[in-house]
């Protein structure tokens, strides 16, 4: 009889201490930061390591590419003298050194903090009856590996392709802006839209043009929308864009970025759009990024507007007349 008593309390021991064990491990599992926890650059280093290791291990096949995403680098704005401009500017918000992390946070939590703290539409100056804007720094299109790339794309919170691929078809509108200009980019129309647009996009820039200008767009045929290019810009105003960059932020899957509205004659900073985005979750690539698909900030207090929206608000275009210049905009 006794020994069964003390096999029962051995027993009922066990119990306890398996039960306090898993409780323990439950709540590390329920804890912000646990010990384990894996962030989404840790994740992202493991999947290139990862591809890299893959991509060493077999023999490729005559001109076969393996490990695109692997090969690409962060970005660097301060290679061209667009990106250098817009980090030298001085707006009357900027963001803080300390940007409010704390060790143990969690990407929400931080993401949280940012959005809350820091995004917005600051907006101290109107211009009223505005012709035509200068996009002092073209994008480019961003590709799948970029898109799944935690480092390669300087502002994954600001891009949209339509901005970089065909910014024309949005500013320039006959309630919108009446010309939209820009540096001269390489980006050339293939031959097989020869048919479908006006023939001056398919012109050759002069080697002394240091603009190109679109113009006359009806709001209906393709045809209508063409392009100039000058030595010298007509727009007083114009708008740029630069990414954020602090230690914590891409460790945690976050992205942030700012877009800035210029007087280009006096340097004036019009207004500035900030926002966060946020990856690393994703379940079907490897490096859990897709910034396409990211959550961005928004909220009762934020509702960030798209980049025409926005400078729209800042730069009224002349061709309103008053009417809202959200209306119609994708």
């Amino acid at each position: 009889m006794r020994k069964c008593q003390e096999w029962a309390r051995l027993v009922q021991r066990r119990r306890s201490v398996l039960l306090v064990l898993n409780a323990f491990l439950a709540v590390l599992f329920l804890i912000p930061g646990a010990a384990w926890a894996e962030t989404p650059g840790e994740h992202f280093r493991k999947a290139i390591a990862k591809i890299e290791k893959d991509c060493a291990s077999r023999k490729l096949d005559r001109g076969e590419v393996c490990g695109e995403v692997a090969k690409l680098k962060p970005a660097d704005p301060l290679t061209t003298e667009e990106g250098r401009f817009a980090h030298s500017i001085k707006i009357p918000n900027p963001v803080p050194e300390d940007s409010g992390y704390r060790p143990g946070m969690t990407p929400e939590e931080y993401f949280a903090h940012l959005c809350k703290t820091e995004a917005g539409e600051f907006i101290y100056k109107t211009i009223e009856n505005v012709e035509g804007i200068y996009m002092m720094r073209p994008r480019k299109g961003a590709t799948d590996y970029e898109l799944e790339h935690l480092y390669a794309l300087e502002d994954p919170y600001g891009h949209e392709n339509w901005e970089a691929t065909e910014p024309a078809g949005i500013f320039v509108h006959p309630e919108r802006y009446r010309f939209l200009e820009m540096p001269i980019t390489e980006s050339r129309e293939p031959a097989w839209r020869m048919d479908y647009v006006h023939p001056s996009l398919m012109a050759v820039p002069p080697l002394s043009a240091r603009v190109q200008r679109y113009f006359g767009y009806d709001g209906h045929s393709q045809k209508s929308l063409q392009k100039e290019y000058d030595v010298n810009r007509k727009s007083r105003y114009g708008y740029t864009w630069r990414g954020i960059k602090r230690t914590q932020d891409r460790e945690l899957g976050i992205a942030g970025g700012e877009l800035l509205v210029l007087d280009l004659e006096t340097r004036e900073v019009l207004a500035v759009k900030r926002g966060y985005v946020r990856s690393g979750t994703v379940k079907n690539n490897l490096t859990g990024i897709w910034w396409l698909g990211g959550q961005v900030c928004k909220n009762d207090r934020i509702d960030l507007k798209r980049s025409y929206e926005f400078i729209s608000l800042v730069l009224h275009p002349s061709n309103l007349n008053g009417k809202d210049p959200s209306n119609g905009t994708r």
